[in-house]
């Protein structure tokens, strides 16, 4: 099989390059196989952050070719009987990750039909056993290569499991009633510090919000409110002067907020996940 018939391996965890794990990883996918081709995702998802592994699947894979690998490994569990698995995306895309949360994007908003759990007897690298911390090196990647450069098929990857146990994060949905929108902040853009909500553009459409309209915007975390400003819907940053405030599509066609040049996230202490809400509501015109 020649290198361009192989699958590309896409690599995403926790483990910044602070010391040598990245590199192991990648070393025992080229004892493998040296013709496998490896491309990080990004090794700066928050530690132990089984959400934000989620969202960056989600916001990724589905631009790679189909076929792709993707090796996430953010596992606060590692070594105890959570599933490590391989889960087959309704785009044509393999995920090699934990069970733990981590494909709760992809098998809501893109679908997941199949999952295996790793079989531990003949996909994880022999040479390691007297370890069981490690799993990104002696499971996760061993198993990835072998089945990128065809040593192993699908189905010797492990047994099927249900798609319906795969271990899904809780989830607000996006809701619309009399022209108020509600959503959560499902992910913040660490390096610019804009916040992304899970809310569709064809959500605000759906509740009469247009582009150049002002609107109401509330954030809460839980109980507490955290912000509270009224905004234009922006197509672009460059609308408002640097500092002020603006809602706008994000490159995934859902609401986000910001201040221009400026990071919202910092200026207010804003977080996301399941327990950070937002509201939109459009402002009448005087």
């Amino acid at each position: 099989m020649s290198r361009t018939n192989k699958p590309i391996l896409v690599f995403q965890t926790d483990f910044t390059y602070a010391e040598g794990a990245v590199s192991s990883m990648y070393g025992v996918v080229k004892s493998v196989d040296r013709e496998l081709e490896i491309f990080d995702g990004t090794h700066y998802i928050p530690r132990f952050d089984v959400w934000s592994a989620s969202y960056r699947l989600y916001q990724s894979l589905p631009f790679w070719p189909e076929g792709t690998i993707y090796v996430s490994v953010v596992d606060p569990g590692v070594g105890t009987p959570r599933r490590a698995c391989v889960a087959k995306t309704a785009d044509g895309h393999y995920v090699v990750t934990p069970d733990n949360g981590a494909l709760t994007h992809l098998a809501r908003y893109v679908g997941i039909t199949e999952v295996r759990e790793i079989d531990e007897a003949i996909n994880r690298n022999p040479n390691t056993r007297g370890t069981s911390v490690f799993h990104g090196r002696d499971l996760f990647g061993y198993c990835a290569a072998r089945f990128a450069s065809g040593i192993i098929t699908w189905e010797e990857i492990g047994p099927t499991y249900p798609v319906d146990e795969i271990v899904l994060l809780p989830m607000a949905e996006p809701v619309v009633n009399e022209g108020l929108v509600t959503g959560i902040v499902d992910i913040i853009d660490p390096n610019f510090g804009n916040a992304w909500t899970n809310i569709p553009l064809s959500v605000f459409e759906e509740a009469g919000i247009s582009y150049g309209d002002r609107l109401h915007l509330l954030v809460r975390h839980g109980d507490a409110l955290v912000l509270e400003t009224d905004l234009p819907l922006c197509r672009t940053f460059g609308e408002v002067g640097k500092g002020e405030l603006l809602a706008y599509t994000n490159e995934l066609m859902n609401i986000s907020f910001t201040m221009n040049q400026v990071s919202i996230v910092e200026q207010y202490g804003i977080g996301f996940g399941s327990d950070w809400f937002v509201s939109f509501k459009k402002l009448k015109n005087v």
